[in-house]
């Protein structure tokens, strides 16, 4: 229980203070913890089939307490990662039938795409999505399930304990309260083109941005492009193979797939990735050498492969990183919403902001040629940049959030006359941070000042 809650907070806290009492021999099912949290797992005190029951079994009321130990009847690092993996989508009420059915939809629509006009192919797909807004989990427009795990758990030990205040290593560098990020897939060559121009407007308002481009069939990549992106300071990533929506239909092909994907990363020198519509499979994440990914969405309700990590955090797939889309993607908005507006894209925001988390967007150069989407993006960029200046907020590259994560991961918060202080790789950039209990919720006090 240890290792993937640690990776969390590095705290020196002993989280051996809380045990877990699963039998490992229970079938997996949905409960809660308390009141609202959502729960996937294994668990002595019983699970629902349907998300929709889980309430009916609430494992707070199973759990035990004594001088030294509360014991749970779930692991909660086990329910961690089975929310994060997605691990719970087969057996969500509209899951299982639907994604049998899956692959063969894919391959038919994918075949068919190029030859159908763009009025169908928005009338096909918002047909699909018309149940979005009934689908009970992951929590719309963004879900913190894993991150109130989290906290759950440390409210827990510093009971146990009877600890009024734990220290522990700040998620990002220099005490800022969140991070940003800003992603651009390339999908045409009308795209590439306007690539140049989509980074004068990103210039304009102080950002810089990672470009994903797809490396086979879609479009040539010339050397130029390549240069001008990274001469300017962005980035540029791998986006799938082809972008046909089929890199991981078939485990053998897929590994075929994967080692090309690698040749292509090391082609381009690029550290990132993310796949064509936000398919993924993260259990064979292991066949893949670039160092972070960019597939997982936070909640899945508007993508083709529904489900979602229910953090907004980033998290490790063995080696690989994972950033998780945190809001939603221009196209969903524009098309299938059909909202030019950012009231969604602020909601979200100020959502995140509140749990200190990655806020993370794609927009692509494919939708922002015309002239109404145009003007939506630049009011996005208009007011991050406010609350950036105003909220303290990192704004940066993936890369340098991939590059922060590892050195945090390898950080130790160690104690001494003078109180904390932070070792390893980067720690100058970090801050001792501290939580507290104020009724039954956990609070956040950043320390400004470097403690190395």
């Amino acid at each position: 229980m240890t290792r993937i809650l640690s990776e969390y907070y590095r705290s020196p806290i002993v989280s051996r203070a809380v045990s877990s009492g699963a039998d490992g021999k229970s079938a997996a099912g949905f409960f809660r913890f308390g009141t609202d949290i959502v729960c996937y797992g294994e668990c002595s005190s019983g699970v629902a089939s349907d998300v929709k029951a889980a309430a009916d079994f609430d494992a707070s009321k199973a759990m035990t307490v004594s001088a030294s130990e509360i014991r749970l009847p779930f692991d909660i690092s086990d329910v961690v990662e089975n929310l994060r993996r997605e691990n719970y989508v087969k057996q969500l009420s509209h899951g299982q039938d639907r994604f049998a059915q899956h692959t063969l939809i894919r391959s038919a629509y994918y075949f068919l795409r190029e030859f159908l006009p763009v009025w169908i192919r928005r009338y096909l797909q918002r047909a699909y999505f018309k149940d979005w807004q009934d689908l009970p989990f992951p929590h719309w427009p963004v879900d913190f399930t894993v991150d109130s795990l989290h906290e759950a758990f440390l409210l827990l030990t510093m009971r146990v304990l009877g600890c009024d205040k734990v220290p522990f290593i700040w998620f990002w560098p220099d005490g800022a309260s969140g991070c940003l990020i800003l992603t651009h897939d390339v999908e045409t060559a009308a795209g590439r083109d306007f690539t140049p121009s989509l980074m004068d407007i990103d210039a304009a308002h102080g950002f810089k941005a990672s470009f994903q481009v797809v490396p086979e069939e879609r479009y040539e990549i010339p050397d130029s492009f390549v240069n001008e992106i990274r001469s300017r300071g962005f980035e540029l990533n791998i986006h799938d193979l082809n972008h046909d929506g089929r890199l991981f239909e078939e485990k053998t092909e897929f590994l075929r797939h994967a080692k090309q994907i690698n040749e292509y990363v090391k082609k381009y020198n690029a550290r990132g990735f993310r796949a064509g519509a936000m398919y993924h499979n993260q259990d064979w994440y292991d066949a893949f050498e670039f160092s972070y990914d960019m597939s997982v969405p936070n909640v899945a309700h508007l993508e083709p492969q529904r489900g979602g990590c229910c953090t907004v955090m980033p998290y490790f797939v063995g080696r690989i990183l994972e950033l998780p889309l945190t809001t939603s993607q221009d196209y969903s908005i524009f098309h299938i919403l059909n909202d030019y507006s950012i009231e969604l894209w602020k909601k979200q925001i100020g959502l995140i902001q509140r749990r200190y988390g990655l806020l993370s967007f794609i927009t692509h150069p494919d939708y922002l040629i015309d002239r109404r989407s145009r003007g939506v993006y630049e009011s996005l960029l208009a007011y991050l940049r406010e609350i950036i200046d105003r909220d303290r907020i990192w704004e940066t590259v993936p890369g340098e959030v991939d590059h922060w994560w590892r050195a945090r991961s390898a950080m130790k918060l160690v104690e001494n006359h003078k109180g904390w202080r932070i070792e390893g790789p980067d720690s100058e950039r970090a801050r001792v941070a501290y939580a507290t209990v104020e009724g039954d919720r956990i609070v956040y006090t950043v320390d400004q000042v470097s403690p190395s």
